[in-house]
């Protein structure tokens, strides 16, 4: 293997991820990952470290946290999943107004240097990158790397780190095979990144979720604090942020109650931590969130594009009431829609606004709903629209119906808005 594209695709080849090939990847317990991070030295005890755990939300909170920290003169380390475009985005280094992805030579030198554990110990693709990114941050130095779990908590492959704050910020019933199929199982799995002494943070419960995070916290000597019942330390809207999705409220809060441990912990300067949080999209490279990919052009007679990564239940809920709440601004709204293939589609379609025109599509990936299966099922709840069998195709259609005064809106699935970024 020659170059850095080679060995990329060779890893992926060898350890297909989750995002790839779905639940076929999935690899319960951790002893594989702690066998590698023993090999490698652990190299995570060499830097703080804060844990963002939940079913939605997490990427945003992970991002905003990064932002303001990084704008506090703190060098930070960011990892999150999955990526859109290009595999790097997983591993930031996040300073100041900026940020910077792994270069391509660690992620090659890494890979050479462990293809033979890898093809000994056969350990999953993410715990393959979690090593990586553990590695990276070591070698950089970083003052703090912001961590978001993979799937679930307590077995995730990041679940290895004791960090100095641990955040949770939702329970929503998704991957049920592997977490439980109540809400209290999953909160279960997800609780599990709380940690003996390390204080907690809890977005959002719900009556039969927060007894089980009051136990964990209990049982560990944890300091728990839920986002809802604490002082406020931001003061931001979301109209402050460049993320200007109506959920980002609720990561607000979230993000608010962890400053409020956060700060006196590492003695940041609010203002400065404000600053950051309102550029986070700009200064971590963070996209998919109710991003506007082209402003109405009157002169050319073309629509507003926005797209959005929220892909389930949970977190299409949000997305579908701004779409609907938004919708008398637009003449048309034109709602491209494509999911992947084990999402719950009759938990979606019940909260799918009905006075927008659909276009079911599907994304080029083994683990996408066939678009007429997709229309078929949308069908039953009384949903109709156009079938396109290419994302690409979907969006030349919308173009082809919208103007100016119109809105393009895509999401449902991360493969769908990577293909349109």
């Amino acid at each position: 293997m020659k170059s850095y594209e080679d060995k990329i695709n060779w890893l992926f080849s060898q350890f297909p991820s989750y995002q790839k090939v779905g639940k076929v990847a999935y690899k319960p317990g951790i002893e594989t990952m702690e066998a590698f991070d023993a090999a490698l030295g652990h190299p995570h005890r060499r830097f703080r470290s804060i844990h963002v755990a939940g079913t939605n939300g997490k990427g945003s909170t992970s991002h905003m946290l990064a932002a303001g920290l990084a704008a506090c003169s703190l060098k930070v380390g960011l990892y999150t999943s999955p990526h859109l475009v290009d595999f790097r985005e997983r591993m930031k280094i996040v300073e100041g107004d900026g940020f910077r992805m792994v270069p391509k030579e660690f992620v090659e030198s890494f890979i050479d240097r462990w293809q033979g554990f890898f093809e000994e110990h056969k350990p999953s693709f993410f715990e393959i990158t979690t090593g990586m990114a553990f590695a990276f941050f070591a070698d950089e130095k970083v003052d703090v790397a912001v961590i978001e779990t993979g799937l679930g908590g307590r077995l995730d492959s990041t679940n290895v780190i004791t960090p100095i704050l641990s955040i949770i910020t939702n329970i929503g019933l998704e991957h049920c095979e592997h977490l439980g199929y109540t809400l209290a199982a999953i909160a279960g799995e997800k609780a599990g990144i709380i940690k003996p002494g390390v204080p907690a943070v809890v977005g959002e419960f719900t009556p039969e979720t927060r007894p089980v995070f009051e136990a964990k916290a209990a049982a560990c000597g944890s300091l728990l604090t839920f986002a809802v019942e604490a002082p406020p330390c931001l003061s931001l809207k979301v109209a402050d942020l460049d993320l200007p999705g109506d959920y980002q409220e609720r990561n607000l809060c979230t993000l608010s109650a962890a400053v409020g441990i956060l700060q006196p912990m590492l003695g940041f300067d609010l203002e400065a931590f404000r600053t950051g949080v309102r550029h986070a999209a700009r200064n971590t490279g963070l996209h998919g969130r109710w991003e506007t990919l082209r402003a109405a052009d009157p002169v050319q007679h073309k629509a507003q594009i926005i797209c959005d990564t929220g892909h389930n239940a949970h977190g299409l809920r949000w997305v579908a009431e701004q779409v609907d709440r938004i919708s008398c601004d637009y003449e048309n709204v034109f709602f491209i829609l494509g999911l992947a293939r084990e999402k719950d589609v009759d938990a979606i379609a019940p909260l799918l606004p009905r006075n927008v025109h659909y276009i079911w599509t599907q994304a080029s990936s083994s683990r996408a709903l066939p678009a007429a299966e997709l229309a078929n099922a949308m069908s039953d709840h009384g949903l109709n629209g156009r079938v396109t069998c290419r994302v690409a195709d979907a969006l030349t259609l919308a173009e082809s119906m919208a103007a100016d005064k119109d809105l393009i809106f895509i999401g449902g699935s991360n493969f769908v808005v990577c293909e349109v970024l």
